[in-house]
């Protein structure tokens, strides 16, 4: 069977370290804790699970403090986490018998990362990320911020769940902060950094200068697509962001240079042709949405939402403002069939029972 060295980077993470440990410490051979200036009780507690505990100052710089974790690794794999990261019962187990059929062939393993959720707890946002890489083929983290390992090699494809539960929200301003200290040291961003900076300077709401940013990512040439199509679905919000919904349109039809239409990018455009009262338009994409199979093994962001339950309560919208409530009714219903509990959908169904019965009579 082979073994599996945890190596996580952690500051300041009293209160949700011990959860994440108590999560895989009967999976994880070893754990390597690298403490990046924590001044709470995060390495006592973290001195529970392991005597393998190091320090490692802070340079701005997340690939150089996972590499330094690594870099302590001895088994076979090295599986990385977040300290609030959550792995529950099932998965627990499914990461059991992953490690002891695991073939000691494969390079990396990528597993479902889930980081956003519902008032139910059901996922709204999800991609896959690289989870456990064998030790032997020396994988490096790349970027100062928002960091990845490029998957090479024999690479495995796993039903795994990792859910990412925050409690607390970390400083906002932290990613924009390192992104601009690079460029003020002349550091010049390699092409996927500058989308991560578009995205950053979006999020801050400077939508000129994030503009700006994602057409010098375009302008390059080693894009990867699925950042391509986010892109193209950021840049559209800031054009909207602006009032210019032509280019905001142009930029979400530019995605489909990339790859077939995503039903993220078609209720976008469904979206903007609802808010200019175009509610045919509007359906025609929303319902390209609904047909639309969700998968997300292509590797990009994606929201779960979208296909189905997003463009259903749409529809719903759009027919109701046409004066069709039963064909909005029925919407309703096959967004309540995926989210029975939803106060949007329980509100619209007391507002159809009262509606339809009027249409009747």
């Amino acid at each position: 069977m082979p073994t599996i060295s945890l190596c996580m980077i952690v500051r300041d993470e009293e209160k949700v370290l011990g959860r994440c440990l108590s999560n895989v410490k009967d999976i994880a051979d070893e754990i390597i804790i690298v403490d990046t200036g924590s001044k709470d009780k995060t390495k006592e507690i973290a001195s529970l699970y392991t005597d393998k505990i190091y320090d490692f100052e802070w340079i701005d710089d997340f690939s150089a403090a996972r590499n330094f974790s690594f870099s302590k690794a001895k088994m076979d794999y090295i599986m990385w986490l977040d300290a609030d990261d959550v792995i529950d019962k099932d998965n627990q187990k499914k990461l059991l018998r992953l490690k002891s059929s695991l073939d000691l062939s494969t390079d990396i393993v990528m597993m479902k990362y889930n980081i956003a959720f519902d008032d139910d707890g059901n996922p709204t946002y999800s991609y896959y990320r690289e989870r456990f890489m064998k030790r032997s083929s020396n994988f490096k983290w790349e970027g100062a911020i928002h960091e990845v390992i490029t998957p090479r090699g024999n690479i495995k494809y796993s039903d795994i769940v990792i859910m990412h539960k925050k409690i607390e929200v970390n400083d906002p301003d932290r990613n924009l902060r390192i992104f601009q200290k690079l460029i003020a040291e002349g550091k010049v961003l390699d092409t996927r950094q500058k989308y991560y900076y578009a995205r950053e300077l979006y999020f801050h709401e400077k939508y000129i200068d994030a503009i700006k940013q994602f057409k010098e990512f375009f302008d390059s040439d080693d894009k990867w697509i699925e950042n391509s199509i986010n892109a193209c679905l950021d840049l559209s919000r800031c054009y909207m962001k602006l009032g210019n919904v032509k280019e905001a349109l142009n930029s979400l039809f530019k995605s489909f240079m990339y790859d077939s239409p995503r039903a993220e990018i078609c209720c976008e455009i469904g979206y903007i042709k609802m808010e200019k009262q175009k509610y045919h338009e509007a359906i025609f994409w929303y319902e390209l949405a609904a047909g639309m199979k969700y998968s997300i093994q292509n590797g990009g962001f994606s929201s779960v939402d979208c296909y189905g339950y997003i463009p259903y309560m749409q529809l719903c919208v759009c027919y109701d403002k046409l004066g069709n409530y039963l064909i909005a009714n029925e919407y309703n219903d096959k967004a309540g069939e995926i989210k029975p509990n939803d106060k949007n959908y329980l509100a619209n169904k007391k507002y159809f029972q009262q509606r339809i019965g009027k249409y009747a009579n």
